[in-house]
C-alpha cells in the first residue's frame, strides 16, 4: 500500500500522472506517463477482462479470436445442418467474421493504447468508463428492436429510410428474421443469432466510444513525445474496423433502415477518426 502524504492523501503509483515539469519544481503541466502494456481489471474493456479471467486458461490473442471464430462457426453450421437453413450460412459466416475482426481491433487497440504516453485522464475515458458496454446495450437493443417489432410491422410497405439513401432499394415481402430462418425460427438458432448480434454490437459500440475519445485527446490533451504517430495509426486501425463492417452490406441491401444504420455508423466512425488524425497531423 502507498504511504500517506502529508496532507492526509496517498501517493499515487507509477500509472498515474507525475505532477510537475520534467524538471522536478513545483508548477507546471501533468506529464503523462507510459503505462505498463499488459490488461489489468478496471484498466481494460470487459472482453479484455474475460478473455483474461477465463480460469485455467492463458490465452494468446490468436488462440482467444481462433477459439471464438470455431465456437460460433461450429454453431452456425451445425444448426444450419439440423435446421436445414443452408441458405443463411454466408450471413452466419460474415457476422462471425466480422466479430472476430473486432476481437483483434479490441486486443490491438487496448493492448497498444496502455503502452503510449497520455494524460490518465485519456485512459479513465477509454477503459475505466465502461461507455462502450452502455453504447454496445442501446445497439443491440434497437437492433432487436427492429428484428422482431418495427421490421415485421412495415415490411412490404414505403419505407422512409429508404428515402434517405442516395438510390433506390426494393423493399422485401417478408421480414428479414423469417427471410433467413423461416416463419418458425427455431429457438436455438435465434439464441446463436442473437449472441453473434451482441458480438457485433458490443465492438460497434467500442469503435464509437474510441473515435470519440481519440478526438478528445487531440482537442483537450497532449500526448507524449514521439506518440502522435501511434495514436494516428491506432485511429487509423479504428476506420478499418468500420469499414470492414461494410462485409455485411450484402445481407441488408435489400433493408433499408439496418442499411442506412450501417453506413451511417461506418460515416460517423471514419469522420471523427480521421478528423483525429488530421488535428494529430496539425499539432505536430
Amino acid at each position: 500500500m502507498s504511504e500517506p502524504t502529508a496532507d492526509g492523501e496517498s501517493a499515487r503509483d507509477g500509472r498515474d500522472e507525475a505532477v510537475g515539469p520534467a524538471d522536478g519544481t513545483a508548477d507546471g503541466p501533468v506529464a503523462p506517463t507510459a503505462r505498463p502494456p499488459g490488461p489489468a481489471y478496471g484498466d481494460a474493456w470487459v472482453y479484455e477482462s474475460i478473455v483474461g479471467a477465463l480460469p485455467g486458461a492463458t490465452l494468446s490473442k490468436r488462440a482467444a479470436i481462433g477459439l471464438q471464430i470455431a465456437v460460433f462457426e461450429v454453431g452456425v453450421l451445425l444448426f444450419a445442418w439440423i435446421y436445414d437453413l443452408w441458405s443463411a450460412v454466408p450471413a452466419g459466416t460474415a457476422a462471425v467474421g466480422v466479430a472476430a475482426v473486432g476481437s483483434y481491433f479490441m486486443l490491438k487497440l487496448g493492448g497498444e493504447n496502455r503502452r503510449l504516453d497520455v494524460a490518465e485522464s485519456y485512459y479513465r475515458l477509454l477503459f475505466g468508463s465502461s461507455i462502450e458496454v452502455v453504447l454496445g446495450v442501446l445497439a443491440f437493443v434497437a437492433l432487436v428492436t427492429h428484428l422482431f417489432v418495427t421490421d415485421p410491422a412495415t415490411v412490404g410497405g414505403p419505407s422512409p429510410a429508404a428515402a434517405l439513401l442516395p438510390f433506390d432499394v426494393a423493399t422485401p415481402d417478408v421480414p428479414i428474421v423469417e427471410d433467413l430462418f423461416g416463419p418458425a425460427p427455431p429457438a436455438a438458432v435465434v439464441f446463436l443469432a442473437l449472441l453473434v448480434l451482441w458480438d457485433l454490437c458490443y465492438r460497434i459500440g467500442t469503435s464509437w466510444w474510441t473515435a470519440v475519445v481519440s478526438l478528445y485527446r487531440e482537442l483537450r490533451l497532449s500526448p507524449g513525445p514521439g506518440t502522435r504517430l501511434r495514436f494516428r495509426r491506432l485511429d487509423a486501425l479504428n476506420v478499418g474496423f468500420a469499414l470492414a463492417q461494410l462485409a455485411l452490406v450484402p445481407f441488408i441491401a435489400d433493408r433499408p433502415v439496418l442499411l442506412l444504420a450501417m453506413c451511417g455508423h461506418v460515416v460517423a466512425v471514419s469522420v471523427v477518426s480521421l478528423t483525429a488524425i488530421a488535428l494529430s497531423l496539425r499539432a505536430e
